[in-house]
């Protein structure tokens, strides 16, 4: 029964915990990095920045949980998905990772559709059509644009992989995470060789595939020494963010769906067997748990809308921002609705329902009577409908909802909270304790460690709902009649964006 550390290496910081057998929490830290944008629609980070907030978070945690080496027994990594780091034969990053809201690769998706045979059958492949921010249409775009690079290129990891080899020298990867590459094969849960054949990919590119929970490595011996920690600390497979988000508030049996809404917005349920949405508009992957499966939906720019806002329109001269309790507080005041103004929340193009890198953030319908705090009620009326957006096809597809749970920052705001239950029309519940991906994480190195028996003990062990919103019948109304208007809204200008 042994202490054990769960590292989420997000897009604007890394956060490490550290938690004790029964699932305590008994410190954690973060630490900030740049993301850069050379390019519009451009998304990239130095994978440097990631290893050396690495070390500060975990050796943060063990000096502020007083641990002694060899108490860590697990560690379990969890990041951003579909990031893309090369590296060469000296295990040398070639050059910036591409994110996973980068949109330079409309030409490299419609090409692996080309070369698969049509995105039906690229959905039989691998269970997902060809999106702008998987990591395969990144390494096309790579030998398409920099082709020096791309013969340079030995290994190709995703951005916690690269993590775990620094950590354990290891080339190694999960089903979770190894789902959004686009080159695995989701219900056998392998690389899919036959798209590599078509893609003309070397499988040598790509890591050994694990489960979550199995695992892949122990600490070198420098590394070791540089967190603080031993050589039988071993690393687990771990899970991509949102698999690892889901983990983290017990999103493990059939009927339970989370709404997380951080930088980016996920509608995600667990699933029993893999589920297929024919036109491709939820992503399929294999989850965390051992032998299931998620379905997820995915808005790029969720909380990233209000930031956008809050950054460029709500700061002074001298850096000083209005508060987001302040922004809120404003956006409370105003009616449900937002009296007739709409927003569309496609600031990085879209991924469900639209499947468009063109698409592009839109306010519609301001008036003279518009506030700041109508707009911001906007914003996160638009951001709560493209989650709506993502419920709907679920429904449709008949994936049963019975409870639906609220996490990340937006659940934190009581208003967000309350809005989620009105536009959605259904309860929604917080959990007690929200640490996110980075909790997951660290219980899927607690099982790799001997404390629990499997992941799904160990969430029935640890995790726990909190309050419960119900809708407001009044707020309920005038979202049905929003919601349909919000989706028209993107239909009128979709053969506009592309001009812009």
């Amino acid at each position: 029964m042994s202490v054990c550390i769960g590292i989420d290496i997000g897009t604007s910081g890394t956060k490490a915990l550290a938690i004790d057998a029964t699932g305590k929490i008994l410190a954690e830290a973060s630490a900030t990095y740049p993301c850069y944008h050379p390019q519009p629609l451009w998304s990239e980070q130095d994978p440097e920045d990631w290893w050396r907030a690495t070390v500060k978070v975990v050796r943060t945690v063990v000096k502020r949980a007083k641990l002694k080496p060899a108490a860590v027994a697990a560690i379990g990594l969890s990041g951003q998905m579909h990031g893309s780091v090369f590296l060469d034969h000296k295990n040398q990053v070639i050059r910036p990772a591409l994110l996973w809201n980068d949109q330079r690769t409309a030409a490299e998706c419609e090409e692996i559709e080309r070369r698969a045979g049509g995105r039906k059958r690229l959905i039989k492949m691998v269970a997902n059509p060809a999106l702008t921010g998987f990591t395969a249409p990144k390494i096309l775009w790579l030998r398409n644009n920099e082709p020096r690079n791309f013969e340079r290129t030995a290994k190709v990891l995703l951005p916690k992989d690269e993590i775990r080899r620094r950590l354990t020298g290891e080339f190694a990867t999960e089903v979770s995470d190894a789902s959004g590459m686009l080159l695995l094969d989701v219900v056998k849960r392998k690389w899919s060789k036959r798209l590599l054949s078509k893609l003309e990919l070397d499988a040598d590119l790509l890591a050994t595939c694990y489960e979550s929970e199995d695992i892949t490595g122990t600490l070198t011996r420098d590394t070791a020494k540089k967190l603080g920690l031993t050589t039988d600390c071993v690393v687990v497979g771990g899970a991509g963010d949102c698999a690892a988000g889901a983990l983290g508030n017990g999103i493990v049996r059939s009927g339970l769906l989370a709404t997380s809404l951080g930088t980016s917005g996920v509608v995600f349920a667990h699933s029993d067997e893999p589920q297929f949405d024919p036109q491709g508009r939820l992503h399929t992957f294999c989850h965390a748990v051992r032998g299931k499966w998620h379905m997820m939906g995915v808005t790029l720019t969720a909380g990233g809308s209000l930031g956008w806002f809050q950054d460029a329109l709500c700061t002074s001269a001298t850096g000083k921002s209005v508060s987001f309790e302040q922004l809120t507080a404003e956006a409370g005041a105003t009616p449900p609705g937002a009296e007739g103004l709409q927003f569309l929340p496609y600031l990085s193009g879209e991924r469900t329902p639209h499947l468009d890198p063109y698409a592009r953030g839109a306010l519609i319908g301001l008036t003279l009577k518009h506030t700041r705090g109508h707009v911001v009620r906007s914003i996160l009326e638009g951001v709560t409908y493209s989650l709506r957006d993502c419920l709907s096809i679920m429904q449709d597809l008949g994936v049963p909802v019975r409870q639906i749970r609220a996490t990340g920052g937006g659940a934190k705001s009581p208003f967000w909270h309350q809005m989620q239950a009105d536009v959605f029309g259904k309860p929604v519940t917080t959990m007690a304790a929200d640490e996110g991906a980075a909790y997951g994480v660290a219980l899927l190195a607690a099982v790799g460690a001997g404390n629990f028996k499997n992941i799904t003990e160990a969430c029935k062990a640890t995790v726990e709902t909190a309050e419960l919103a119900k809708p407001n019948a009044k707020a309920r109304k005038v979202y049905d009649r929003g919601f349909p208007v919000f989706q028209g809204l993107y239909g009128a200008l979709k053969g506009e964006f592309p001009k812009l």
